[in-house]
């Protein structure tokens, strides 16, 4: 029987886990506006910044059976998910050693041994994919769950509206969590949605629905471990709206000119990371010198996957039509 003590040991130790896990993403992220300004990433890159409290506490809730489906700011998602920085890396440069054989880039990152099936360039593409996938399972028999990140611009998509209402009409045990950062691209929630709760709208396909504070990781994973917790008894579909703001532009391409500069500040006051380590220092449960000895191992894991990214070969010219259909390939011959 645990003590008190051993509870308090739990909780510390699981603390430091969630805030090393938002630590990565923050400065792969940090690295990745670095290579690109370097011209050493190329394409669209979309960051994560400021949304890591959703990855990392949704995933604390899913198991390595589950499946996971994202979008094109995949990243985060990635690496909370247990990809390593290298690999990810790798396939920011279009290297083979990347998770996708460096032909994904930035918006497609995918490794199935993870289950995670990718980002998708198309907003809500991944939604129908993802109740598949869900439905796979079932039909399998096997009792895992499938999630889904999409932002709020998605929901304003019939896909994700197709999606939910099949989700709740056949009962699939799907978690749909809508990160919600107020803007799709550059247009603000209230100027596309006449009701912006969109945890209320979500409800009404009959599936449990409800908001989260999603600055707060541990408030994300308390919320998505009682999601799972319901879908794995068999109660069908579940939908959270993680409430959050990305600190940066939409893209590397965006100027960001559609957003107040003290709006993005009065979000960097609830930096997920900040609130975490806060908290664990009003609670004792972290010092200045552990916190030190983390960043420096995140630098040195970081450092390492750039250095191999670097060294990595680029796929042969000759190899430009593997994985390609025989239809298409004959197009481009």
């Amino acid at each position: 029987m645990k003590t008190a003590a051993d509870k308090k040991n739990a909780r510390t130790e699981h603390r430091r886990e969630l805030l090393e896990a938002m630590l990565r993403i923050r400065r792969f992220e940090e690295r990745c506006v670095e290579l690109y300004s370097a011209t050493k990433i190329r394409g669209f890159v979309h960051l994560y910044i400021g949304e890591e409290a959703v990855a990392v506490g949704v995933n604390g809730a899913l198991t390595p059976e589950d499946a996971v489906v994202s979008t094109y700011r995949e990243h985060g998602h990635a690496l909370a998910r247990g990809i390593a920085a290298e690999a990810v890396m790798a396939e920011m440069h279009g290297r083979t050693t990347g998770c996708s054989g460096g032909r994904g880039g930035s918006m497609h990152l995918f490794d199935a041994s993870r289950r995670f099936y990718g980002g998708s360039a198309i907003v809500a593409g991944g939604l129908p994919l993802a109740a598949g996938l869900a439905l796979a399972d079932r039909m399998r028999g096997l009792p895992h769950v499938t999630c889904c990140f999409f932002g709020d611009g998605a929901f304003a998509e019939g896909e994700f509206h197709e999606t939910a209402n099949l989700a709740a009409l056949w009962g699939l045990p799907l978690l749909l969590v809508c990160e919600n950062n107020l803007y799709a691209m550059g247009t603000a929630l209230a100027r596309e949605h006449a009701q912006t709760d969109l945890a209320m709208r979500a409800a009404s396909y009959g599936m449990p629905a409800w908001a989260v504070d999603g600055m707060d990781v541990e408030a994300v994973e308390q919320a998505a471990r009682r999601a799972v917790e319901g879908i794995r008894a068999g109660t069908g579909p579940h939908f959270l709206e993680a409430r959050t703001y990305r600190f940066r532009a939409h893209s590397m391409y965006d100027p960001d000119r559609y957003r107040a500069k003290v709006e993005i500040e009065q979000w960097k006051e609830r930096d997920p990371i900040s609130l975490l380590t806060d908290r664990m220092h009003e609670n004792g449960e972290l010092g200045d010198k552990e916190l030190a000895r983390i960043e420096q191992r995140i630098t040195a894991e970081i450092d390492h996957a750039v250095e191999a990214a670097e060294q990595a070969p680029e796929e042969p010219v000759e190899n430009l039509l593997h994985h390609v259909t025989s239809a298409s390939a004959e197009a481009v011959s």
